[in-house]
């Protein structure tokens, strides 16, 4: 079984900022979002075997607050690359980023930034390499929004960009695992998250 956790709360997304691949680490909330949900995987009596993270800070500093074991990162687990948009205050963003936003489906990303093709392209390649891992074991990734909903596109064939307006709350949680025929589980929220996962609201940090 596979848990995709978002990181905790930074300083940055406290200030709407686009912070993409700035490497800020946790505020105070965010630590306290990590332990509790640390805390709610062990009311639940999940332990990992395996914990995976983005290389940035925040996804490192998550993933160690929810375990114990050891973190191993991975550069695919990386947020999108904002590119020149990188630092961008989201209450008054770029034209043709509020574009982008306001449907991630239907308008490609701006100049300058990563692809969203790019984004499931990398985050599929990591889930397929550790396919036969969670045919056994149960493992974290912790990891960025965009960056996950480009994990729940490539898990569910029939998306069609539906996962982008997905909203996905700081240390929101998503399962997913392998059926007995070798197909992916589709991902669903995890019961004990926030209850904000559709709500269709961009927060791309």
């Amino acid at each position: 079984m596979i848990y995709l956790v978002r990181h905790g709360q930074t300083a940055m997304n406290r200030k709407k900022v686009l912070q993409g691949r700035s490497d800020i680490p946790l505020n105070e909330e965010g630590r306290r979002e990590a332990a509790e949900a640390g805390e709610r995987f062990k009311k639940a009596g999940i332990i990992f075997d395996k914990v995976y993270a983005s290389p940035l800070i925040r996804a490192v500093e998550t993933a160690e607050l929810i375990t114990d074991g050891p973190v191993f990162t991975d550069p695919r687990l990386i947020e999108m690359d904002y590119g020149p948009y990188e630092g961008m205050d989201l209450m008054h963003p770029a034209p043709e980023v509020l574009t982008f936003f306001s449907d991630f489906s239907k308008n490609p990303a701006p100049w300058g930034m990563e692809p969203l093709e790019m984004v499931v392209g990398r985050m599929g390649d990591f889930l397929e390499e550790i396919r036969r891992e969670a045919e056994e074991k149960t493992i974290l990734i912790s990891t960025h929004a965009i960056a996950m909903k480009g994990a729940l596109e490539y898990l569910t064939p029939d998306s069609r960009g539906s996962c982008w307006s997905r909203y996905i709350g700081n240390c929101a949680v998503y399962r997913t695992g392998i059926l007995e025929d070798g197909s992916w589980i589709l991902p669903a929220p995890w019961d004990q998250t926030d209850g904000k996962q559709d709500q269709d609201l961009s927060d791309p940090k």
